[in-house]
Protein backbone atom coordinates (compact mmCIF):
# COMPACT_ATOMS: atom_id res chain seq x y z
CA UNK A 1 0.00 0.00 0.00
CA UNK A 2 1.01 3.62 -0.54
CA UNK A 3 1.03 6.90 1.37
CA UNK A 4 0.84 10.34 -0.25
CA UNK A 5 3.12 12.45 1.91
CA UNK A 6 1.99 15.80 0.45
CA UNK A 7 -1.30 16.80 -1.14
CA UNK A 8 -3.77 19.71 -1.07
CA UNK A 9 -7.21 18.19 -0.67
CA UNK A 10 -8.56 21.53 0.58
CA UNK A 11 -8.02 23.20 -2.80
CA UNK A 12 -11.31 23.94 -4.63
CA UNK A 13 -10.62 21.67 -7.60
CA UNK A 14 -10.34 18.69 -5.22
CA UNK A 15 -12.93 19.57 -2.57
CA UNK A 16 -15.81 19.08 -5.01
CA UNK A 17 -14.43 15.70 -6.05
CA UNK A 18 -13.67 14.37 -2.56
CA UNK A 19 -16.14 11.44 -2.52
CA UNK A 20 -14.77 10.12 -5.82
CA UNK A 21 -11.16 10.83 -4.83
CA UNK A 22 -11.71 8.90 -1.61
CA UNK A 23 -13.05 5.91 -3.56
CA UNK A 24 -10.20 6.12 -6.07
CA UNK A 25 -7.57 6.28 -3.31
CA UNK A 26 -8.83 3.10 -1.67
CA UNK A 27 -9.03 1.32 -5.04
CA UNK A 28 -5.43 2.35 -5.77
CA UNK A 29 -4.24 0.99 -2.41
CA UNK A 30 -3.46 4.47 -1.06
CA UNK A 31 -3.68 3.95 2.68
CA UNK A 32 -3.00 7.49 3.89
CA UNK A 33 -2.30 11.10 2.95
CA UNK A 34 -0.92 14.25 4.55
CA UNK A 35 -3.02 17.31 3.67
CA UNK A 36 -0.67 20.26 3.66
CA UNK A 37 -1.61 23.77 4.72
CA UNK A 38 -0.55 26.74 2.55
CA UNK A 39 -2.08 29.61 4.57
CA UNK A 40 -3.71 29.98 7.96
CA UNK A 41 -7.07 30.87 6.43
CA UNK A 42 -7.48 27.30 5.14
CA UNK A 43 -6.32 25.52 8.29
CA UNK A 44 -9.82 25.09 9.73
CA UNK A 45 -11.05 23.38 6.55
CA UNK A 46 -8.00 21.11 6.42
CA UNK A 47 -8.41 20.17 10.07
CA UNK A 48 -12.10 19.38 9.57
CA UNK A 49 -11.38 17.15 6.56
CA UNK A 50 -8.56 15.23 8.21
CA UNK A 51 -10.59 14.76 11.39
CA UNK A 52 -13.20 12.91 9.33
CA UNK A 53 -10.86 10.05 8.34
CA UNK A 54 -8.38 8.00 10.42
CA UNK A 55 -5.99 7.84 7.46
CA UNK A 56 -5.70 11.57 6.76
CA UNK A 57 -3.41 13.98 8.60
CA UNK A 58 -2.82 17.74 8.52
CA UNK A 59 -0.02 20.28 8.70
CA UNK A 60 -0.16 23.95 9.65
CA UNK A 61 1.81 26.72 8.00
CA UNK A 62 2.10 29.37 5.28
CA UNK A 63 3.58 28.61 1.85
CA UNK A 64 6.64 30.77 1.11
CA UNK A 65 5.12 32.19 -2.07
CA UNK A 66 1.85 33.27 -0.40
CA UNK A 67 1.60 37.05 0.01
CA UNK A 68 -1.10 39.02 1.79
CA UNK A 69 -2.13 36.15 4.05
CA UNK A 70 -2.27 36.05 7.84
CA UNK A 71 1.30 35.97 9.12
CA UNK A 72 1.47 33.55 12.07
CA UNK A 73 3.80 33.91 15.01
CA UNK A 74 5.71 31.01 16.51
CA UNK A 75 3.06 30.87 19.25
CA UNK A 76 0.25 30.76 16.67
CA UNK A 77 1.82 27.81 14.88
CA UNK A 78 2.62 25.94 18.06
CA UNK A 79 -0.93 26.39 19.33
CA UNK A 80 -2.45 25.13 16.06
CA UNK A 81 0.01 22.24 16.05
CA UNK A 82 -1.56 20.96 19.26
CA UNK A 83 -4.78 20.19 17.36
CA UNK A 84 -5.63 16.54 16.82
CA UNK A 85 -4.38 15.15 13.46
CA UNK A 86 -1.71 17.87 13.00
CA UNK A 87 1.61 16.09 12.45
CA UNK A 88 3.83 18.71 10.75
CA UNK A 89 4.71 22.39 10.39
CA UNK A 90 4.58 23.85 6.89
CA UNK A 91 4.79 23.95 4.08
CA UNK A 92 7.45 26.59 4.49
CA UNK A 93 10.77 27.53 2.96
CA UNK A 94 11.96 29.82 0.18
CA UNK A 95 10.82 30.31 -3.41
CA UNK A 96 12.85 32.57 -5.71
CA UNK A 97 11.40 31.13 -8.93
CA UNK A 98 9.02 34.02 -9.61
CA UNK A 99 11.05 37.03 -8.54
CA UNK A 100 9.88 39.20 -11.43
CA UNK A 101 11.33 42.67 -10.89
CA UNK A 102 12.31 41.81 -7.31
CA UNK A 103 15.76 40.76 -6.15
CA UNK A 104 16.75 38.02 -3.71
CA UNK A 105 17.45 40.81 -1.20
CA UNK A 106 13.79 41.84 -1.49
CA UNK A 107 12.70 38.42 -0.22
CA UNK A 108 13.71 38.98 3.40
CA UNK A 109 10.04 38.63 4.36
CA UNK A 110 10.17 35.05 3.06
CA UNK A 111 13.32 34.29 5.01
CA UNK A 112 11.81 35.71 8.20
CA UNK A 113 8.63 33.65 7.70
CA UNK A 114 10.80 30.57 7.20
CA UNK A 115 12.64 31.27 10.47
CA UNK A 116 9.32 31.50 12.33
CA UNK A 117 8.29 28.09 11.01
CA UNK A 118 11.64 26.50 11.89
CA UNK A 119 11.34 27.80 15.44
CA UNK A 120 7.77 26.51 15.68
CA UNK A 121 8.86 23.07 14.47
CA UNK A 122 11.62 23.01 17.06
CA UNK A 123 9.27 24.10 19.86
CA UNK A 124 6.46 21.73 18.90
CA UNK A 125 8.83 18.84 18.09
CA UNK A 126 7.07 18.28 14.77
CA UNK A 127 8.66 17.68 11.36
CA UNK A 128 9.13 20.62 9.01
CA UNK A 129 7.80 20.42 5.44
CA UNK A 130 10.19 22.46 3.31
CA UNK A 131 9.40 23.95 -0.09
CA UNK A 132 12.48 25.24 -1.88
CA UNK A 133 12.55 26.38 -5.49
CA UNK A 134 15.54 28.10 -7.07
CA UNK A 135 16.64 28.84 -3.50
CA UNK A 136 18.55 25.78 -2.32
CA UNK A 137 21.61 27.51 -0.90
CA UNK A 138 19.61 30.13 1.00
CA UNK A 139 17.23 27.48 2.30
CA UNK A 140 20.14 25.48 3.70
CA UNK A 141 21.81 28.60 5.11
CA UNK A 142 18.71 29.69 7.02
CA UNK A 143 18.16 26.16 8.28
CA UNK A 144 21.72 26.00 9.61
CA UNK A 145 21.47 29.43 11.21
CA UNK A 146 18.30 28.31 13.00
CA UNK A 147 19.87 25.10 14.27
CA UNK A 148 18.65 22.88 11.45
CA UNK A 149 20.18 19.78 13.00
CA UNK A 150 17.66 20.12 15.84
CA UNK A 151 14.69 19.84 13.46
CA UNK A 152 13.60 16.83 11.42
CA UNK A 153 11.53 17.02 8.26
CA UNK A 154 11.34 16.66 4.51
CA UNK A 155 12.32 18.63 1.42
CA UNK A 156 9.09 18.09 -0.50
CA UNK A 157 8.62 17.89 -4.29
CA UNK A 158 12.38 18.02 -4.65
CA UNK A 159 13.68 19.95 -7.68
CA UNK A 160 17.10 21.12 -6.49
CA UNK A 161 20.56 19.67 -7.17
CA UNK A 162 22.34 16.54 -5.99
CA UNK A 163 24.44 18.75 -3.73
CA UNK A 164 21.38 20.31 -2.08
CA UNK A 165 19.85 16.86 -1.58
CA UNK A 166 23.02 15.62 0.11
CA UNK A 167 23.23 18.70 2.32
CA UNK A 168 19.58 18.28 3.31
CA UNK A 169 20.20 14.67 4.26
CA UNK A 170 23.30 15.70 6.21
CA UNK A 171 20.95 17.84 8.30
CA UNK A 172 18.75 14.78 8.86
CA UNK A 173 16.00 15.55 6.34
CA UNK A 174 14.12 13.21 4.03
CA UNK A 175 13.69 13.85 0.30
CA UNK A 176 10.24 13.54 -1.29
CA UNK A 177 9.70 12.82 -4.96
CA UNK A 178 6.64 13.85 -6.98
CA UNK A 179 5.26 13.11 -10.42
CA UNK A 180 8.09 15.21 -11.87
CA UNK A 181 10.20 12.07 -11.55
CA UNK A 182 8.20 10.52 -14.41
CA UNK A 183 8.57 13.47 -16.79
CA UNK A 184 10.68 12.95 -19.89
CA UNK A 185 12.93 15.98 -19.23
CA UNK A 186 13.57 15.17 -15.55
CA UNK A 187 16.82 13.24 -15.80
CA UNK A 188 18.43 15.47 -13.17
CA UNK A 189 15.73 14.43 -10.70
CA UNK A 190 16.14 10.79 -11.60
CA UNK A 191 19.84 11.13 -10.79
CA UNK A 192 18.87 12.50 -7.37
CA UNK A 193 16.44 9.59 -6.91
CA UNK A 194 19.22 7.10 -7.62
CA UNK A 195 21.48 8.80 -5.09
CA UNK A 196 19.09 9.22 -2.15
CA UNK A 197 19.04 6.10 0.06
CA UNK A 198 15.67 4.36 0.10
CA UNK A 199 15.34 4.93 3.85
CA UNK A 200 15.35 8.71 3.22
CA UNK A 201 12.76 8.67 0.41
CA UNK A 202 9.13 9.72 0.49
CA UNK A 203 6.62 9.91 -2.37
CA UNK A 204 3.90 12.49 -2.94
CA UNK A 205 1.52 13.91 -5.50
CA UNK A 206 1.50 17.62 -4.53
CA UNK A 207 -2.01 17.34 -5.98
CA UNK A 208 -3.83 18.97 -7.65
CA UNK A 209 -0.55 19.74 -9.47
CA UNK A 210 2.11 17.69 -11.25
CA UNK A 211 0.12 14.62 -12.28
CA UNK A 212 2.59 11.84 -13.12
CA UNK A 213 2.84 10.18 -16.49
CA UNK A 214 0.67 8.97 -18.18
CA UNK A 215 -1.72 11.50 -16.60
CA UNK A 216 0.43 14.62 -17.07
CA UNK A 217 -1.67 17.72 -17.72
CA UNK A 218 -4.69 16.40 -15.84
CA UNK A 219 -5.84 17.25 -12.33
CA UNK A 220 -3.70 15.26 -9.92
CA UNK A 221 -5.11 13.42 -6.88
CA UNK A 222 -3.61 11.22 -4.16
CA UNK A 223 -4.95 8.19 -6.04
CA UNK A 224 -2.11 8.69 -8.54
CA UNK A 225 0.73 8.35 -6.03
CA UNK A 226 1.36 4.72 -7.11
CA UNK A 227 2.59 6.15 -10.44
CA UNK A 228 5.19 8.15 -8.51
CA UNK A 229 6.18 4.93 -6.73
CA UNK A 230 6.54 3.28 -10.15
CA UNK A 231 8.87 6.05 -11.37
CA UNK A 232 11.00 5.78 -8.24
CA UNK A 233 11.00 1.99 -8.49
CA UNK A 234 12.51 2.20 -11.96
CA UNK A 235 15.46 4.17 -10.57
CA UNK A 236 15.91 1.88 -7.56
CA UNK A 237 15.53 -1.43 -9.40
CA UNK A 238 12.62 -2.42 -7.17
CA UNK A 239 8.92 -3.07 -7.57
CA UNK A 240 6.39 -0.26 -7.03
CA UNK A 241 4.97 -2.31 -4.16
CA UNK A 242 8.38 -2.41 -2.46
CA UNK A 243 8.70 1.36 -2.86
CA UNK A 244 5.20 1.78 -1.43
CA UNK A 245 6.05 -0.30 1.62
CA UNK A 246 9.41 1.39 2.24
CA UNK A 247 8.07 4.91 1.87
CA UNK A 248 5.09 4.08 4.11
CA UNK A 249 7.49 2.99 6.84
CA UNK A 250 9.57 6.13 6.29
CA UNK A 251 6.41 8.26 6.60
CA UNK A 252 5.44 6.55 9.83
CA UNK A 253 8.92 6.99 11.28
CA UNK A 254 9.27 10.66 10.31
CA UNK A 255 5.80 11.80 11.29
CA UNK A 256 5.38 9.40 14.24
CA UNK A 257 2.04 7.99 13.12
CA UNK A 258 0.67 4.56 12.27
CA UNK A 259 -1.01 4.22 8.89
CA UNK A 260 -4.13 2.04 9.28
CA UNK A 261 -4.17 -1.13 7.24
CA UNK A 262 -6.52 -0.82 4.29
CA UNK A 263 -8.60 -3.79 5.35
CA UNK A 264 -9.26 -2.21 8.76
CA UNK A 265 -10.35 1.14 7.32
CA UNK A 266 -14.06 1.50 6.46
CA UNK A 267 -14.77 2.17 2.78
Amino acid sequence: MYVDSHCHLSFPELVAQWPQIRTDMRAAQVAGALCVCTHMEEFEAIHALTSSEPWLWASVGVHPDTEGAIEPSVADLVQAAQSDKVIAIGETGLDYYRLGTRTVADMEWQRERFRVHIRAARESDLPLIIHTRSAGEDTLRVLREEGGGQVRGVFHCFTETLEVAQAAMDLGFHISFSGILSFRNAEDMRAVARMVPLERCLIETDSPYLAPMPHRGKTNTPALVPFVAKALAQEKGLSPEAIGEATRLNFEHLFRVSVPALESTPT
